[in-house]
């Protein structure tokens, strides 16, 4: 048994900057399994307060451990200053994940440094980052985009979570605090739905391999959540997860793509078939679709779908919206069906006459697993 472990994909989750530190520890709590956690920070405060595995304080000379005061240059040269430590961390990583709240200093100007490193080692490098809410002012709105642009050309996959589309999943009296728990939650989302696809062993196992083939070099990544009960639920949470306020533009020209489907003992053949049908006219033709299935009981009646679009040409890819087919008119998510964080995501590549890629299936079984957690955001209240 300790030998089979060797074989297992090496995934490091780095959490840079207050916001990335704070996803981590949002994770950990969650108990996302199967990785090592690192916590890079310039506040020594805030980073003795992490659960990290693994903790590094950056520009202990120029800050002093007080944090990079919301300058990304600050935070960029105290990563550079530390390039040897963090490359030492990231060693025999197979895939690094690089978090981040994006705006701030530390974050902003540090990612694109530790993502780099992450690549330069060959590992597979996604960053996962959320884009700041408008009422955090114009000055962190541009070090952001300044900052995604330049983590960009350092991924090999970068996901980007618009906070202002946040706001349309929760109720009008969310607070503040519950509106940045809710950012650490779907950077949860993503991190998870990659990981449990490589993690968690599958009848018919999907591996690194699969994952890579979509992840590498693909650039700019989307994800969407859904989730239905009753009838025709699967097509409609796929609908949800297609049209998802996380989605800034449409999934149209995906070349790659990472579909979960969760969901009861009664989930049938047919509902899959549906719901991966209408994900997969939502993509490029000839996409990469990587697609599986998880069976846990806890959900009953409701159906979960996660998905990760990623490999767009270079094009801006123009926001639209996919008709259900066989349920009526419904073209936008039921207020009170509002979209559900996937958990124990689990993925293999859905058959397709014209596909040039094998078909592939795999249904995981959950067990009694019992740390599914829902964020409150995404439950639509019930």
């Amino acid at each position: 048994m300790t030998a089979a472990h060797n074989y297992l994909a090496v995934i490091k989750v780095v959490g840079i900057g207050g916001g990335g530190v704070n996803a981590v520890n949002r994770m950990i709590e969650q108990g996302l399994k199967g990785v090592e956690f690192i916590a890079i920070n310039t506040d020594a405060q805030a980073l003795i307060m992490s659960d990290a595995d693994v903790k590094l304080d950056v520009g202990r000379e120029s800050t002093r451990g007080l944090g990079a005061g919301a300058d990304p240059e600050v935070g960029r040269k105290a990563a550079e200053d530390a390039k040897d430590e963090i490359e030492e961390l990231l060693k025999g990583a197979d895939m690094v994940f690089v978090t981040a709240g994006e705006g701030g200093g530390t974050g902003t100007g540090g990612a694109p440094v530790v993502a780099s490193i992450a690549r330069k080692l060959g590992a597979l490098t996604v960053g996962v980052v959320t884009r700041p809410f408008t009422f955090e002012g114009a000055r962190r709105g541009k070090q952001a985009e300044q900052g995604i642009t330049s983590l960009r050309e350092s991924c090999d996959t970068l996901i980007v979570i618009p906070n202002d589309r946040l706001l349309q999943l929760g109720d009008v009296n969310l607070s503040a605090l519950d509106a940045f728990k809710s950012a650490d939650e779907v950077l949860l989302n993503g991190v998870q739905g990659i990981t449990d696809l490589i993690t968690t062993p599958g009848l018919i196992n999907v591996d690194f391999a699969d994952v890579k083939s979509v992840m590498s070099g693909a650039g700019s990544a989307l994800m969407g959540i859904g989730s239905a009960r009753g009838e025709g639920r699967a097509l409609k949470a796929a609908e949800q997860a297609v049209n998802s306020p996380l989605l800034e533009t449409s999934m149209e020209g995906a070349h790659g793509v990472l579909m979960s489907i969760a969901g009861g003992s009664d989930l049938g053949l047919f509902e899959i078939n549906e719901a991966a049908s209408l994900v997969q006219e939502a993509s490029h033709e000839d996409a990469n679709i990587i697609f599986g299935t998880v069976i846990d009981d806890n959900l009953g009646d409701e159906v979960r779908i996660t998905v990760i679009a990623a490999g767009f040409d270079g094009g801006t890819p123009v926001r639209r919206t996919v008709a259900a087919r066989g349920i009526g008119q419904h073209t936008a998510p039921d207020p009170q069906e509002a979209p559900d964080a996937g958990r124990g995501n689990v993925f293999a590549r859905p058959p397709r006459t014209d596909d040039p890629f094998p078909a592939r299936t795999t249904i995981r079984e959950s067990g009694d697993e019992d740390d599914l957690d829902v964020p409150s955001f995404l439950q639509g209240r019930r």
